[in-house]
């Protein structure tokens, strides 16, 4: 098979992009585009990855870390430019380089390995990955001999009006002969429209030294996607839902409205799960199987186990164990633990608190920083008080206890286990095990008040 290497171009700053962030890193589903681009490279095991880097170095080398080699392309000159920077890693090396953009984040793996296989076994100089495009505007055009053999390949902005009616369209991705590879790239100039050093140029330098250039044509035109505004990012995103929930529907997952459900890359969700409209996972989230996620949640690096069932609620960095279930309308903030066969119900704010097997807190709760044993019942209203203004401070709750509606909880302080406190207390103290605890004021009633109150004349 011979060596592989693989360039990818990551330099530009996307001026069209209007944005701060540079364009390679802007997300879809949840990834930069250049995490998808590197993730697909990786997956045809190329000996070394070179990415080309310039707007926004920095960032791209934080977010690829050391799965790549770097090179500077100081001063943005073109495409044939850019490419010419991995000189100090690969000139002169035997083996097939593949040159992919940072920007087409929905090319596959797939189609990666059958033009790395077509070029070897035409033994290609160059071979160009193609489509086909209803309206081709704004691509480069495969331009064909009289027998097919590809000639060259023209840009928009220097095709004639017949050249541009063309509808095979280069898609920037390629796979070339390294060591001819290099040695064209001495030769390309900037006499065109742009006045850069074109990639393409290389095609008609290699056909010119009698060199065999083929095209091979994939046969999903969205994978040639390229990304240069907010218009195609967004195009980009829907046509990455769209697979992505396809696999899991393939997989045993239920979608009832696959179109307006948005689950990013690398998800993963267990077989029989239900997924309601207008639901979001993100991140590194996990869903187990036979789940029921409702409409508008939002679940994000959070790890939902089986059998769990999830209310129009929102759950981030969070873990929800076997058979419980949350919401509607709560709220798990980091680091909460929710037990198995536990319910967390409408308006709970759990944040940094574990919660025990079989507990129930109803609704209109807060507990942050605790931890709450087995089997216990949290009345409504209540609100574990964890902030002095400067300091976070913990309640422990034990098993089998009854917190009573309206109770304040002041921590740091802890309720024994089979203990009970009384509605509307505020707690201060600790409470043994097997207590009552009462900590409000006594009621006093005055007879005839109401009379002389000037509201009720």
């Amino acid at each position: 098979m011979g060596e592989r290497y693989a360039i990818i171009l990551a330099a530009g700053k996307g001026t069209r992009m209007k944005s701060s962030l540079y364009k390679v890193l802007h997300p879809v589903c949840g990834k930069p585009m250049v995490e998808h681009i590197i993730e697909r490279v990786e997956e045809v095991n190329p000996n070394e990855i070179v990415t080309i880097v310039g707007h926004g170095a920095d960032k791209v080398k934080e977010q690829l870390k050391d799965r790549s080699q770097y090179a500077l392309q100081a001063e943005q000159l073109g495409t044939g430019h850019a490419v010419l920077q991995a000189a100090e890693f690969l000139k002169g090396k035997l083996g097939t380089t593949l040159v992919i953009s940072g920007d087409t984040p929905l090319l596959t793996s797939q189609t990666l390995d059958n033009l790395f296989d077509y070029h070897q076994g035409k033994k290609a100089a160059a071979t160009i990955l193609t489509a086909h495009a209803q309206d081709p505007t704004g691509y480069g055009r495969i331009l064909r001999d009289h027998v097919g053999i590809v000639d060259r390949i023209v840009e928009q902005k220097d095709a004639s009006s017949e050249e541009a009616q063309v509808q095979e369209i280069n898609t920037g991705t390629y796979c070339f002969d390294n060591e001819l590879l290099f040695d064209a790239l001495e030769k390309i100039t900037t006499d065109n429209a742009q006045g850069e050093y074109y990639l393409t140029d290389i095609i008609s330098i290699l056909k010119e030294a009698g060199k065999n250039v083929a095209a091979y044509q994939t046969d999903d035109f969205s994978e040639s996607l390229g990304v240069n505004d907010r218009v195609a990012l967004a195009q980009a995103n829907k046509i990455m839902r769209q697979r992505i929930n396809r696999g899991h529907m393939l997989s045993g997952v239920t979608f009832i409205d696959p179109d307006t459900t948005y689950i990013d890359a690398g998800i993963k969700i267990g077989a029989e799960t239900v997924i309601e409209p207008g639901v979001f996972l993100k991140g590194q989230t996990v869903i187990g199987e036979n789940c029921m996620i409702t409409a508008q949640s939002q679940i994000i690096d959070s790890t939902i186990e089986d059998e769990v069932t999830i209310k129009s609620s929102v759950i981030e960095e969070s873990l929800v164990r076997k058979g419980a279930d949350v919401g509607p309308f709560a709220h798990l903030r980091p680091q909460a633990e929710i037990g198995s066969h536990a319910h967390i119900g409408n308006f709970v704010e759990v944040k940094k608190a574990e919660i025990g097997q079989g507990t129930k807190v109803g609704h209109l709760t807060y507990v942050g920083d605790a931890t709450l044993g087995k089997d216990i019942n949290v009345g409504c209203g209540t609100v574990f008080v964890n902030y002095d203004g400067k300091n976070k401070h913990h309640t422990t709750v034990g098993n089998h206890s009854f917190i009573g509606s309206g109770t304040n909880l002041i921590g740091p302080v802890n309720i024994a286990a089979n203990s009970c406190t009384a509605a509307g207390s505020t707690i201060t103290q600790d409470v043994p095990e097997n207590t009552l605890a009462i900590a409000r004021a006594r009621q006093v009633n005055k007879d005839g008040y109401a009379d002389h109150v000037p509201y009720q004349q």
